[in-house]
């Protein structure tokens, strides 16, 4: 069991060079004397696309460096946040580093409209946003669905992290798997700037975890026409979690051109991850009552589970101004996954703790290519202006799947947790050294939209449509022959509205879509034939107004937004009818919520990072009723973050920074009779940039969950996902 005693930094060889290497030149360290460094970036109102055609460069940071003032919206292109009628926020790589983020889920942990789960028996990173999950496989890089490792990612090789609030399908698409529904994640990569950089960090875990990042960036040629960015990572050790240890290594070389009129891109990414011992999430299975969480670092996934998971993608991007008025641009991307591991599944059987474990080996491959272009152009029409955008988009997906289960059912207990023999598996299916083809899935979709401004662009109304076809196709893993089949074409249309009174505020509406792909019909349920077994059910539309105010008060600013979503039905509601045999697609979801943020440098030296969501969720036309009415699974009631950095008065280049993250209570079944309950987390820092000989050094800590609470995250898909133990991390970074 973690006791406070456990919170320590072992002196591995790469600390204790770095804390020699700092001793020695303390006393010559001589405090940053840039007149900006820690200071506020203070901006006027900024229109990125008031005159300008629409470019990749990204929107500026906002005051604090926490957050920037706005994002990349699909077809819309980089926008800022006070002239669109939705919700977005983009965190900035100054905000990854001070935190010391190392995955995607790191910096989500910031947004109060975010919470995190374990993906089903693996190491999945599962968002909800607004109470409904996206998935890995559904997060973009750069506008580019499918190129992504769709597990975890890391941050060493992005510049920003983007988050919208609410269905997109008209802004990016359909997404690959289907989630999404309630936001999206963008992710932009690092690109040169006109200042070179040669920067290294180190950084240690206090279970031994080192890990080293180097990023290279450099622009040449006529006026810095050209530019390279090379990041270079890895790490390996224990985490906090008993028995769990993880290796990860990452390669990420961003190559750009831009000229006059002609800007190109390219990135090309390697990374491949090891797991070993990593704890998942937990199966209810007969518990009539859900146990508390275990200690905070007990681990009851076994030492014999591993999974490794290996992504090579890249894209290309071209943009052309035609004129000064209209901008064409293209981009395409390709990805090659490959994942195998053994992985342990932990079931509960009773209110005790006391649990079955079984595993499984299961190889998964995936090959995607992505494309998109379109023409985004300005005119004006008498006192109206015109913000005209064309998109193409496509997806094209193939995936190769084996497994092999092992029968048995080992008793355990999430409280003692004990060794059971490695799965010898039993009911197989498919090549488990080739594994065949399983799924393919083709989405095209062609989009238009039109803001039209009036009063001096004060009032800005954006309509929208895009046509989407989905076409997918499912395999036997043994015959290889086809087994379902469809071809669905859908519109989504958007309408916006945005008013600006005043120069500080924005008020805002929206009526948005989203869409996922029906669900198949499975063939058997235990040992019972379905009736309609390989049915394709059409594609599920969901919809959501929102309405609220923004206020821009130049070094702070703030958000306030109420929204309804409604959403076909989840797994929950997909059931095989006892009496016919039939498998059955209805019911509905329902996610009520206001939203409140708060952002920036309000006073110098003090930057703040908060928000509340309170939700309110509810199922309607369920089967025969029986949960109509009941809260929907593993959405909280309501979701708290504080975040404060703040510079310390007459210590220059010293930072201390904190945050609170609350989460209301949940339940586990659609029935409503299992519940999680409240949680909070605490986490602490503090970082102090001084100069050696002329070089910027910065050395932070940080510790998460100080007070090493344990306590279930999520409820997310009817299993549970148990909280991180306490982490302190120290890390060095030095610009040389």
């Amino acid at each position: 069991m973690t006791t406070p005693a456990r919170l320590r930094v072992p002196f591995r060889p790469t600390l204790l060079a770095l804390f020699c290497s700092l001793s020695l030149t303390a006393h010559a360290a001589t405090p940053e004397t840039t007149e900006t460094r820690g200071k506020p970036l203070v901006l006027g109102d900024v229109n990125v696309n008031a005159q300008a055609p629409i470019t990749s460069d990204l929107p500026p940071v906002y005051a604090g460096r926490q957050v920037a003032r706005g994002g990349q919206l699909g077809i819309l292109g980089n926008q800022d946040i006070m002239d669109v009628p939705f919700t977005m926020t983009s965190y900035t790589e100054a905000l990854i580093r001070d935190q010391q983020a190392e995955t995607v889920g790191d910096v989500l942990l910031n947004d109060a409209s975010v919470r995190q789960a374990s993906g089903f028996s693996n190491q999945a990173q599962t968002f909800m946003i607004r109470g409904l999950p996206l998935n890995g496989d559904d997060i973009s890089f750069n506008g580019l669905y499918g190129i992504l490792p769709r597990q975890i990612i890391s941050t060493d090789a992005l510049e920003r992290v983007e988050v919208f609030k609410g269905p997109n399908a008209f802004i990016n698409g359909v997404t690959p798997t289907g989630s999404g529904i309630g936001g999206g994640v963008n992710l932009q990569p690092k690109r040169a700037s006109d200042v070179p950089l040669r920067r290294f960090t180190t950084d240690i875990s206090d279970d031994g975890r080192i890990g080293e990042h180097l990023d290279i960036g450099q622009r040449f040629g006529e006026d810095n026409r050209f530019g390279a960015r090379l990041n270079l990572s890895q790490r390996e050790g224990d985490t906090a979690i008993d028995d769990e240890n993880q290796r990860s290594k990452l390669f990420a070389l961003g190559l750009d051109y831009r000229g006059d009129a002609l800007r190109l891109s390219g990135d090309f990414v390697y990374s491949k991850e090891r797991i070993n011992g990593g704890r998942s999430s937990v199966n209810l299975g007969d518990a009539t009552h859900i146990p508390d969480a275990p200690s905070a670092d007990t681990n009851y996934a076994q030492k014999w589970g591993f999974s490794e998971i290996e992504d090579t993608f890249g894209m290309l991007r071209a943009e052309y101004d035609l004129n000064d008025s209209w901008t064409a641009y293209a981009a395409g991307g390709a990805k090659h996954t490959r994942e195998v591991g053994n992985y342990d599944s932990t079931t509960l059987v009773g209110n005790d703790g006391s649990s079955v474990t079984s595993g499984s080996f299961i190889p998964h491959e995936e090959d995607n290519t992505s494309a998109m272009a379109g023409l985004n152009g300005r005119f004006a029409t008498g006192p109206v202006t015109h913000k005209l955008n064309f998109g193409l988009a496509g997806i094209w997906t193939q995936q190769r799947n084996a497994f092999d289960f092992d029968l048995t059912q080992y008793p355990n207990n999430i409280y003692h947790p004990i060794d059971v023999p490695a799965p010898a598996g039993g009911f197989s299916g498919g090549d488990l050294g080739d594994p065949g083809i399983t799924g393919k899935t083709f989405m095209r979709s062609a989009a238009v939209s039109d803001t039209l401004g009036f009063i001096d662009d004060r009032l800005l109304v954006t309509l929208g449509v895009r046509r989407q076809q989905l076409v997918v196709q499912g395999y036997d893993y043994d015959t290889q022959n086809r087994t379902s089949n469809y071809d669905k074409s859908i519109t989504t249309p958007v309408y916006g509205i945005v008013f600006k009174p005043w120069d500080h505020v924005s008020f805002y509406a929206n009526r948005i879509e989203g869409l996922a792909q029906g669900p198949t019909a499975p063939t058997t349920s235990g040992s019972r034939v379905v009736v309609n077994g390989n049915e394709v059910f059409a594609p599920s539309r969901s919809k959501q107004v929102e309405a609220g105010v923004k206020v821009d008060m130049g070094t702070y600013g703030a958000t306030l937004g109420v929204y309804r979503i409604e959403q076909p039905a989840d797994g929950y509601t997909q059931v095989i009818d006892d009496t016919t045999a039939v498998f059955v697609h209805d019911g509905e979801q329902i996610n009520k919520g206001v939203e409140l943020n708060v952002f920036g440098e309000p006073i110098d030296g003090l930057r703040l990072l908060s928000g509340l969501t309170v939700m309110d969720t509810e199922l309607k036309n369920t089967q025969d009723g029986l949960n109509d009415g009941n809260r929907a699974i593993g959405v909280p009631s309501f979701q708290f973050n504080a975040s404060v950095d703040w510079d310390v008065p007459g210590l220059p280049g010293v930072a201390l920074n904190g945050r609170m993250l609350r989460t209301g209570g949940q339940y586990a079944d659609a029935a409503n009779n299992l519940s999680l309950p409240a949680w909070n987390r605490f986490d602490a820092g503090a970082r102090y940039a001084f100069k050696v000989q002329e070089k910027d050094v910065t050395v932070r800590l940080g510790v998460e969950n100080v007070a090493n609470k344990s306590y279930w995250e999520s409820a997310q898909g009817g299993y549970l996902t148990q909280g991180e133990p306490r982490t302190a991390k120290l890390s060095g970074t030095i610009d040389f």
